[in-house]
């Protein structure tokens, strides 16, 4: 049998973009509680396209599975997948074009 690595998915609204204090604890939206990672990102993605039109709405995934077992390491099989945020672009500097001289006319 699989070990459960159970994942917590939940939002409301933040008082600020910038953090993550919420404007009323009394209205948190629990969505649930997941057996694996796959499953619990698939709820949060749901929860997050739902309220897109709210910048202020965030949902989160808390990994339950290592607050239970503290520090312990765990071995993410494939219904865990840790998903690596994508590498920001680096925008290449446009090579500045060497100063002509002013034409005379």
């Amino acid at each position: 049998m699989t070990k459960q690595l159970l994942h917590l998915v939940f939002g409301g609204e933040l008082v600020s973009l910038k953090g993550h204090e919420f404007r009323d604890l009394s209205k948190l939206h629990i969505v649930g509680i997941y057996p694996n990672f796959r499953e619990a990102q698939s709820a949060w993605r749901a929860a997050a396209q739902a309220t897109v039109d709210n910048a202020h709405m965030r949902y989160f995934v808390v990994h339950l599975h290592r607050l239970l077992d503290g520090d312990e390491d765990h071995d993410h099989g494939p219904d865990d997948t840790k998903v690596k945020p994508k590498a920001a672009a680096k925008a290449k500097p446009k090579a500045k074009a060497a100063a002509k001289p002013a034409r005379k006319r």
